[in-house]
């Protein structure tokens, strides 16, 4: 039997486990061309709360009933394809259940390298990490001597993003949550600076770490974050838009930045980006990487939860702030 979590509810403000139904369906038979994928682990993003709502954008959006979208990592457990035997290691949009058809139609399947681990096939090389890469490179262009901050910085994609910058000669600075965030991004990760929004007095000790202004904002928040970070923009920024973590679970009307006229003053530059736009560049991405990992300028951390049915609260946990780098749910052992 394969165990699935499906979409049951729309969601209304934060995510909760009612909007999502646990059922057991057959695992599907094995089809010509096709693959059944034993699914291991899955990854979470806050992307997912948008995928649950009667939205299209960039992503067609779920209906009440489906399985929920995921990706994930696993193994190829049986195969009529030539292209994915047995024991092959894959990433792919899996969803939310144990066990994947994958049909020779589907979206891609992409082969988990030797010696990377599935944690790192779904975080520091999967869409986070190359969100990261992209978002930086493609939109930030950061330059050595630049003030580069981020936030959203203790996530799994803002944490690769200010490493990044710092590897490229920048003064990073982080905007995060909590305290123990802070102490993380500064001592084990090498960011310069690190600054807790939920003090009363974060601006100014914003202000004071990025003397002369922000010449590089990378965006994950959205919402007073943003608007504060545009008021210290120096001239010529450029301003990466990724997430807009505080608005997802948020039911009040949004309303845009007050701060925003600050990029014409500063002739200035704000730009948003989706990463499936940057998919055909994936694998280059990963070279260019690969030696920034193995020299420890990129340091890359999962929060790791284990079981199947641990899922929606795993997803809920990254709204409350409690994960720290890449949050992923181990489904099942690797095959020994």
């Amino acid at each position: 039997m394969n165990r699935q979590f499906l979409l049951a509810a729309r969601p209304h403000g934060m995510v909760k486990r009612s909007d999502f139904k646990l059922v057991k369906k057959p695992t599907s038979a094995i089809e010509d061309d096709s693959c059944l994928v034993k699914v291991q682990c899955m990854g979470l993003e806050p992307a997912m709360r948008g995928w649950m709502e009667n939205r299209a954008d960039y992503i067609a959006p779920l209906e009440l009933g489906d399985v929920m979208r995921g990706f994930g990592a696993g193994e190829v457990i049986e195969s009529k394809s030539t292209n994915f035997p047995v024991g092959t290691r894959v990433t792919g949009s899996f969803g939310w259940q144990e066990y994947f058809l994958h049909r020779s139609d589907d979206a891609p399947l992409q082969i988990i390298p030797d010696g990377v681990s599935l944690d790192e096939a779904l975080g520091v090389f999967g869409l986070t990490g190359m969100t990261a890469w992209f978002g930086v490179n493609e939109i930030g262009k950061p330059k050595s001597g630049d003030v580069f901050v981020v936030s959203s910085a203790a996530g799994a994609t803002g944490s690769i993003a200010g490493q990044l910058a710092r590897a490229m000669g920048c003064r990073v600075v982080g905007i995060t949550s909590t305290d123990e965030k802070c102490q993380w991004l500064t001592d084990s990760i090498g960011f310069n600076a690190a600054i807790n929004y939920t003090h009363q007095d974060w601006p100014q000790r914003l202000k004071k770490a990025c003397s002369g202004g922000i010449d590089v904002y990378f965006d994950n928040a959205g919402g007073d974050v943003l608007n504060v970070a545009l008021d210290q923009i120096s001239d010529g920024a450029r301003i990466v838009l990724c997430g807009g973590i505080s608005r997802y679970n948020s039911t009040a009307a949004q309303t845009g930045p007050e701060n925003y006229f600050n990029l014409i003053f500063r002739r200035a530059k704000m730009e948003g980006f989706i990463v499936l736009d940057y998919a055909s560049k994936f694998n280059s991405a990963i070279s260019s990487m690969k030696p920034l990992i193995a020299s420890g300028q990129l340091k890359h951390k999962a929060t790791i939860t284990d079981g199947f049915e641990a899922l929606p609260d795993a997803l809920i946990s990254i709204f409350e702030g409690t994960n720290i780098g890449k949050q992923i749910v181990c489904i099942s052992p690797p095959s020994a």
